[in-house]
């Protein structure tokens, strides 16, 4: 399971404890010609962090793939053991060399629609062994269905000329608005995490987001500011407005997400503080209930140095706020 898939399905305490705040260290100060440089130890331990957290993730996807495989079996050679993928798979050590004595296996008989006992397999890989998860486009017509019956318990007709279409366009409408559920960080990242020496802050502002409230399944929408103090690595800006996509097209709570994005921050660059703002107005409120359609929602993370040094969350919030 992704981390974003994992953040996605966490409530706020477990949110809470997933927050390590080790990831800020600032006992082992390391000394780049400032004296009051906040970055931990060598930049070799956190330029190999977001390397060996993707070959754990791409390892236990293996190990389940292997898991399924019947013909497959796991061989050892030597002290190096090693698991019979489905595709080829390019083995990366943590120093980021290719074993000499580690081989490519592929299927030798891979299984198809036709193969004995798996003519009823609607999703298939025709050259692979494992079988092909349904996309979520495959849910637009129970979907629709759905938005039909919808219509009909309104007492409209679905049937009437403005109506005959519209499920099928509010199914699709769904989709995108909960697009996020497709998304991963580490696809969204795509390599944008570049070494620099570079510790000042890092912020980006105004971040237009749109969201749902899972509550009533209506819109909020605002702005979000994400700030970093970054340590020999920073992140392609467009990533900070990416990683808001992400989480903001989902099922939501201002409060998770806020929570949600610096995670992610702090999970693609390791800096020594995150700190983000979002600000909303949510249809939930606004339209119905108590109709305050002048009231705001102001949600705030800090993590690391945000957190603990009060003039760094100062600085932070006056550039935020500043026009």
């Amino acid at each position: 399971m992704s981390f974003t898939r994992q953040l996605s399905e966490m409530s706020a305490s477990e949110l809470n404890e997933a927050i390590d705040d080790s990831n800020f260290p600032q006992a082992h100060i390391l000394s780049r010609g400032r004296n009051n440089s906040i970055c931990s130890t060598g930049s070799a331990s956190g330029n190999s962090s977001l390397l060996d957290r993707n070959l754990s993730q791409t390892d236990d996807a293996s190990a389940g793939s292997v898991a399924g495989n019947v013909a497959n079996e796991a061989q050892s050679d030597g002290a190096v053991s090693k698991a019979i993928t489905n595709r080829p798979k390019l083995v990366i050590k943590a120093n980021g060399t290719i074993p000499e004595n580690d081989s490519i296996r592929t299927p030798m008989t891979p299984r198809t629609s036709t193969t004995p006992g798996h003519e009823n397999c609607t999703f298939h890989h025709d050259l692979e062994l494992d079988h092909k998860p349904p996309t979520r486009e495959a849910l637009l017509p129970d979907m629709a269905r759905s938005y039909r019956l919808l219509l009909g318990g309104l007492g409209e007709n679905p049937d009437r000329q403005g109506l005959i279409k519209t499920p099928e366009r509010a199914a699709k409408a769904m989709l995108f608005f909960t697009k996020g559920y497709d998304q991963s960080l580490e696809d969204v990242l795509n390599g944008a995490v570049f070494d620099e020496d570079h510790d000042e802050m890092v912020v980006v502002k105004d971040i237009e987001m749109f969201s749902m409230c899972e509550h009533h399944l209506v819109p909020f929408y605002g702005k979000v500011s994400i700030g970093y103090l970054p340590c020999n690595k920073i992140l392609g800006l467009s990533k900070l407005a990416r990683i808001v996509e992400i989480f903001s097209r989902r099922l939501q709570v201002q409060e998770r997400l806020t929570k949600q994005i610096a995670v992610a921050v702090t999970q693609a660059v390791q800096p020594a503080g995150v700190a983000v703002v979002v600000e909303g107005v949510h249809m939930c409120m606004v339209m119905r209930g108590v109709q305050k359609i002048n009231s705001k929602t102001v949600t705030s993370t800090m993590l690391g140095v945000f957190r603990d040094d009060p003039k760094t969350r100062e600085e932070f919030l006056n550039l935020v706020n500043s026009k």
